[in-house]
């Protein structure tokens, strides 16, 4: 340690010097006066703190980088920039709030499956009749054969609103979201807001159900508490995407206009996404060669089978499925992950969220590709047009079962069973032979034998 000045008071460190702590004076730690140790560590002036026996842990309360910390040391700063879009805060912070009771509930059920239909009527006839909330639903679920015989689905039947996708706008009308099924419908919901998405409660009635925490068991006692403000969120960030055609270049000088009070809204033709947006070379025998650009700056160009861009969320999915590494959805970063690329050492990259790519077809490439958008509005992507991404300033909010640690890694171990694998056999259920080791020579072997016999 540097040595103190004598006018200099003596500041008690947080961690001992010596890995020192017992098992009892670990457990005994107070853990709810643990600060922030990037607000707290960096200052211009040492931390006082009154002498004690009791230990003090730190950690970080962020989960995200960079650090939300303004100073680096005596003289580093960040400079303040005005284009700065992003906020780091800690994600346990993320808690649901409601300014005004919600009162309008758009319920989204999977589509072709009858073990739905059941769960989707009690949920509906519980909001309306004991909630009193204005239920949402889309149009084509009032023509289902099925749905229609239920009798206590008919005298509900009149009470429900409804919409057809693509024709009307559910821009602010919707206070919250519960999804009913698998990660497509969570998916869906991302899709009919492309812009400020309500709160989403997604349960798990599908196949997968990585995104979808709650189990319909108890929906009345879960959308009790959430409906009182008692949620954790995830913000699960999503990919603005923008197509830029050679034939309409009136598009290309610029992709974003500006309101009055100075925010930024999407391009008429941009497509926001919650997964991935997936470039491949299509129909075509040959290689994909797609050029990719950072921020203008070329970066290489994608000779193989395709790119996968996607967001933390996506990076569970297709680009999982590629060989990318897994993200907790709280990490601002945009994954780009090659399909089958031709050269062995072009391994997937994670870039900042706030940059740009533009992805196009080279020049000399043998064919065109095609792009999809968390599998659907698949087009075909020409020479000369270009395809801009990035990070939106929309994310979904998703509502948490337990808390956005716990969700994530049991959705790992439940959706994915990761990490699962055979337990190793402790030494006990090994064999007497193993047992003995090699300190056994092979003449007190013989003699085993010989007094065997």
């Amino acid at each position: 340690m540097f040595p103190l000045r004598p006018d200099q008071p003596q500041a008690v460190a947080s961690f001992p010097l010596h890995s020192s702590l017992s098992i009892e004076e670990f457990n005994n730690v107070k853990w709810e006066d643990i600060n922030d140790c990037n607000n707290n560590c960096i200052r211009e002036e040492p931390i006082l703190r009154p002498k004690t026996n009791r230990h003090i842990l730190r950690r970080t309360r962020s989960l995200n980088a960079p650090s939300p910390v303004q100073q680096f040391g005596p003289c580093g700063r960040i400079m303040k920039n005005s284009a700065m879009v992003m906020q780091i805060q800690d994600p346990a912070s993320q808690r649901l709030t409601w300014y005004k009771p919600p009162l309008t509930v758009l319920v989204i059920k999977k589509v072709s499956d009858a073990s739905v239909l059941a769960p989707f009527v009690y949920l509906v006839d519980w909001l309306l009749q004991e909630k009193n909330m204005v239920v949402w639903v889309e149009s084509a679920v009032l023509e289902d054969v099925q749905l229609n015989e239920n009798v206590r689905f008919k005298a509900i039947r009149d009470k429900l609103v409804t919409f057809k996708d693509g024709r009307d706008d559910l821009t602010d009308r919707i206070d919250f979201i519960v999804c009913l099924g698998g990660d497509g419908t969570l998916l869906y919901a991302s899709l009919l807001f492309q812009q400020s998405v309500p709160p989403v409660m997604a349960f798990h009635l599908g196949s997968l159900g990585f995104l979808t925490p709650f189990r319909f068991d108890n929906f009345e006692e879960q959308l009790t508490s959430v409906l009182e403000g008692h949620a954790a969120l995830t913000l699960r960030s999503r990919l603005r995407c923008v197509m830029h055609r050679r034939s309409d270049r009136k598009h290309e000088a610029k992709t974003l206009e500006a309101d009055l009070d100075g925010e930024a809204r999407p391009a008429a033709n941009s497509i926001l996404v919650l997964n991935e947006v997936v470039i491949d070379r299509g129909p075509s025998p040959y290689l994909s060669n797609i050029d990719l650009f950072l921020d203008g700056k070329y970066i290489t160009s994608v000779q193989g089978d395709g790119l996968i861009v996607s967001t933390p969320t996506g990076s569970t999915a297709y680009a999982a499925a590629a060989g990318a590494s897994m993200i907790h959805p709280s990490v601002p970063a945009i994954m780009v992950t090659p399909i089958c690329p031709h050269s062995l050492s072009f391994r997937p990259i994670v870039v900042p969220a706030g940059v740009e790519l533009k992805i196009s077809v080279s020049p000399e490439s043998r064919n065109t590709s095609w792009v999809s958008f968390d599998g659907r509005n698949r087009q075909e992507l020409f020479h000369g047009d270009s395809l801009r991404v990035t990070t939106s300033i929309y994310p979904v909010p998703c509502i948490c079962a337990q808390d956005q640690i716990s969700d994530w890694f049991a959705s790992l171990a439940d959706g994915l069973h990761w990490n699962v694998r055979k337990r190793q056999k402790c030494l006990d259920e090994l064999s007497d032979l193993t047992a003995s080791g090699s300190e056994d020579t092979l003449d007190e072997i013989e003699n085993m034998k010989l007094y065997d016999v």
